[in-house]
């Protein structure tokens, strides 16, 4: 587990809110407080949707949503003058790119192992920091599939320019 703080909040909200940067990953839950406080569970329902469409869904997602498709409502709750008091984000990565990681760092666990990889955003009005985490579905004191999942998170904040970010 790896905590950052995001000095450019600004480009960090950009990328989140209005560009694709982090669409690929799942929405496990979000809040976030305005003129009112507002829960997000990112519980996928797939019988909202027409059988194909649900049944392509269902099998990337894992049980839940794609942020690109909460995006645009979490982006009307934050548009305004004034600044959310606070809000917090919790991305999971998708199972497929779960597999993948295992398979390109080489650690011994295999995807049923693996409960979730996290990303938890939280902004408390002024700082906004990521913090990463990970879920085992067995018991294990091996630290290498947090260390891989660091490791990318720190190369895709390279590959996106989330700029200055320090570890704390």
């Amino acid at each position: 587990m790896r905590s950052y703080q995001i000095q450019d909040i600004k480009g960090f909200m950009k990328k989140l809110l209005i560009e694709e940067t982090f669409d690929t990953f799942l929405l496990s839950e979000a809040s976030i407080t305005t003129f009112a406080a507002f829960h997000i569970d990112g519980t996928f329902h797939p019988e909202y949707l027409s059988g194909a469409e649900a049944e392509a869904l269902t099998a990337e997602q894992s049980g839940f949503a794609l942020w690109r498709r909460v995006r645009p409502f979490f982006f009307d709750l934050t548009k305004g003058k004034n600044t959310p008091l606070q809000f917090r984000i919790v991305f999971r990565l998708a199972a497929h790119n779960v597999e993948r990681l295992i398979a390109q760092s080489g650690v011994a666990f295999r995807p049923e192992d693996v409960d979730g990889l996290f990303l938890n955003i939280r902004f408390d009005g002024t700082e906004l920091t990521c913090v990463s985490g990970a879920s085992l579905r067995i018991f294990s004191l091996d630290k290498s599939l947090e260390h891989a999942w660091d490791e990318m998170l720190e190369r895709f904040f390279r590959r996106e320019e989330i700029a200055q970010i320090s570890d704390c």
